[in-house]
């Protein structure tokens, strides 16, 4: 049952980080239906209405056909993440300081060692055997 569970988490995560959600997998019978559609109506191959949805045909498709507004609305992979990240480039340091290193040296020690004292070693109890 644990293996079973691990995979099955090994699966959702892989799928969340490349971008598939829960949601893309129920919608994907809307995208056939649709891809079907536009095979139907306007003669497109898979790749043409993978283009016309998803690549650099988007925008002349949904301009010109509003009235399938609702439909592109339901199919699966049309999500808004935007990852955003912060660059900042500077050509003159802001202060001379942050330019020289420190150095510090401390040698004291963190630890010394202190020869057991128990009993039983002492007695000779826990010595390594002897050859005879």
């Amino acid at each position: 049952m644990s293996k079973l569970f691990s995979i099955v988490m090994s699966f959702v995560i892989l799928l969340q980080s490349i971008g598939l959600h829960s949601d893309d997998l129920v919608q994907i019978d809307e995208f056939i239906e649709h891809a079907k559609f536009h095979s139907e109506q306007y003669g497109d191959n898979v790749l043409v209405f993978i283009s016309k949805h998803y690549g650099e045909l988007k925008a002349a498709h949904e301009k010109e056909h509003q009235e399938e507004k609702e439909d592109h609305e339901q199919l699966p992979f049309q999500h808004h993440c935007h990852l955003s990240s912060i660059v900042a480039y500077t050509t003159d340091p802001l202060d001379s300081e942050l330019e020289t290193q420190m150095i510090m040296e401390y040698n004291a020690a963190n630890f010394y060692y202190q020869p057991p004292s128990s009993s039983s070693h002492t007695k000779g109890l826990l010595q390594p055997p002897r050859y005879s």
